[in-house]
């Protein structure tokens, strides 16, 4: 429950796309490929874990959130085993950091360095900017923009700019992820002094946003063969396969205000990326 498997798509699906566009190049190392998996899913246990703790400390999770039961604040695990699993995932994430620095570059320790304690001062530290509406903009980065360029990265040993760009979908769709769950919280955020950017938006604006999001993501796939990217093709638009289950989880966000469509709609959202993602990646692949 702690680990929310929900959310792990948004951790997976950078990693094939950055993988996917390395591939066009002629490079592709399994235990590299392996390695930079295992490394963003134990980030993103671990950064679960951290939120769960920290937001029990902070009084966010109440009992009348329409959210899952976080276990800490329900009471579920005590607050001590939590924080231990928390150093454990990312601990985890460091061994498989290590081959990855050991086989590619010192430059991808501060990549997972950065990923860490962006994970853990999401809604830990002294200022966490979950709790100052930064969240989506940290989870574009990260699970966007960070995390595709630093797959393809550690497979070929530079960057390219097509791996900026194709970042770009990927990142938003994480980030709309968040957008539902703290569309779901508005309420108890709000009475917890959590101003997440729903928050400050209100409901309708952040509906408005996720549902920009999502349908910019369609938009972007193709772009880095409109620029002219020499070895892409127009294979890109393959995600626009996925339209039809995007549309029906834009409905529920824009109509429904329940927990049980909303935390279906955050799984929706998670498998959306991860079928968009899959699809871009196999776009990539056959261009």
């Amino acid at each position: 429950m702690a680990a929310r498997p929900r959310t792990l798509p948004a951790a997976v699906a950078p990693v094939l796309v950055g993988t996917a566009l390395a591939a066009t190049e002629g490079t592709f190392k399994w235990l590299t490929f392996v390695a930079a998996m295992l490394g963003a899913l134990f980030i993103q246990v671990g950064t679960n874990l951290s939120n769960d703790y920290s937001d029990a400390r902070r009084g966010a999770d109440t009992e009348d959130r329409l959210g899952p039961v976080r276990v800490t604040a329900g009471g579920l695990v005590p607050p001590r085993q939590v924080l231990v699993a928390t150093y454990l995932a990312f601990g985890l994430a460091v061994l498989a950091g290590a081959y990855l620095i050991a086989t590619a570059g010192w430059e991808l320790l501060l990549v997972g360095a950065a990923s860490i304690a962006a994970g853990v001062l999401y809604t830990g530290g002294p200022r966490p900017y979950g709790y100052e509406g930064l969240g989506e903009v940290f989870v574009f980065l990260f699970f966007g923009v960070v995390a595709v360029t630093g797959s393809y990265f550690a497979q070929v040993e530079k960057l390219s700019w097509e791996a900026f760009v194709l970042a770009v979908p990927v990142g938003l769709l994480a980030a709309a992820i968040l957008v539902v769950n703290n569309v779901r919280d508005l309420e108890t955020d709000r009475r917890a002094g959590k101003r997440t950017l729903a928050v400050r938006l209100g409901r309708s604006r952040a509906r408005g946003l996720y549902a920009a999001m999502v349908y910019l993501a369609f938009v972007c796939a193709p772009v880095p063969w409109l620029l002219g990217a020499d070895d892409l093709s127009p294979w890109l638009l393959l995600p626009w396969a996925a339209l039809p289950l995007a549309v029906p989880v834009v409905r529920i966000v824009r109509n429904r205000s329940d927990g049980p469509s909303l935390n279906g709609a955050l799984a929706r959202t998670g498998l959306l990326q991860l079928a968009f993602c899959g699809l871009l990646s196999a776009g990539i692949l056959a261009s």
